[in-house]
């Protein structure tokens, strides 16, 4: 099939302007002499990302209405359907495809020229957006977030903490942070803060009556704290030795879906928790919490900020993974 559009490249003027083309594009017979904003083209760059009027809509800070309204004129003013509606879902048509193809080379070259300019009049400025777990953020806080905001002040900081994986790209963040083991392959990853692993946990006094386990089956035999998945199944313990590895689906008497609650549930006597060493390491500081199984709980493939690979770093994340390198070295 013959493309829909004829290109029209914009170009940079001597005086270093951007020049844009007469002409956007070609459909058939008809010339489209104006071409769109730029805010337009970036709300349907936002839902076509999302295909979801309410997630763009929270990512532009516009209402689900005004976005709608956006993408309506955009369609008139190109002549062309650009978004199959349903009252479930939102898609690109084939003509919407194509167009998206087309801008979003342009509009990365307009961010790094952005970028660019930022950097020379005083640094970075706009909203960074990390996902993190609510552990990790509290990491990110104590030890990252005071410096990079003192050193990038036009920087505003946005950490969303939540205990499932989400696809950031869909979801409009910048970057998210897992172990390093979970990051998806197609992701740039940064090692921070050297190796962390997971640990089982209990109270001194939930100790003083029940005897700690010396083997990972004697958990059998005592009041477990269990993790409910996203997918609604129960994470299963994992140990593992010089010559053993094991993954044991422990009995429980209480199942929660956070990992904050688990470490204060275990804190209060309530059973063993098995959670990341740095959810827990408060709580073990302050004798709150101790130690169970340590010999079957070895060290793993730390944390890891993670981005899409893509040809422009934005300069508020380079600033930011700069001071995470500095505060957090994976050493």
């Amino acid at each position: 099939m013959e493309n829909s559009f004829c290109r029209r490249p914009s170009y940079l003027a001597p005086n270093g302007l951007i020049r844009y083309p007469q002409h956007i594009a070609c459909i058939g017979e008809k010339n489209l002499t104006v071409v769109p904003p730029l805010s337009d083209l970036t709300a349907f760059a936002t839902l076509a990302r999302h295909c979801s009027f309410s997630r763009a809509a929270d990512e532009l800070g516009v209402s689900r209405s005004a976005l709608s309204h956006t993408v309506r004129v955009l369609e008139e003013r190109l002549e062309m359907r650009l978004f199959h509606r349903t009252t479930r879902s939102v898609s690109l048509t084939e003509q919407g495809a194509e167009l998206l193809a087309r801008v979003k080379p342009v509009m990365g070259d307009l961010e790094t020229i952005f970028d660019d300019l930022a950097e020379r009049q005083g640094g970075p400025s706009g909203l960074l957006r990390i996902n993190a777990s609510e552990s990790v953020v509290r990491l990110l806080m104590q030890h990252v977030v005071p410096t990079f905001l003192q050193r990038h002040p036009r920087m505003q900081l946005d950490l969303s903490s939540e205990g499932r994986f989400v696809d950031i790209v869909a979801q409009g963040f910048d970057a998210g942070v897992r172990f390093r083991d979970a990051v998806p392959l197609d992701m740039i990853a940064v090692p921070f803060g050297g190796p962390e692993r997971f640990v089982a946990v209990a109270s001194p006094d939930y100790l003083a009556t029940h005897p700690a386990p010396v083997e990972p089956a004697a958990l059998a035999h005592h009041r477990c704290i269990r993790h409910r998945m996203p997918s609604g199944a129960a994470y299963s313990w994992e140990f593992e030795t010089e010559d053993e590895r094991l993954s044991i689906d422990v009995p429980g008497v209480l199942t929660l879906d956070h990992v904050g609650l688990m470490v204060e549930a275990a804190a209060s006597g309530m059973g063993i928790a098995y959670v990341p060493e740095i959810a827990a390491r408060a709580a073990l500081g302050n004798g709150q919490l101790e130690l169970v199984l340590e010999q079957w709980c070895p060290a793993g493939p730390g944390l890891c900020l993670y981005y899409p690979g893509r040809r422009h770093l934005p300069a508020g994340l380079r600033g930011f993974i700069d001071v995470l390198r500095e505060t957090l070295p994976n050493g």
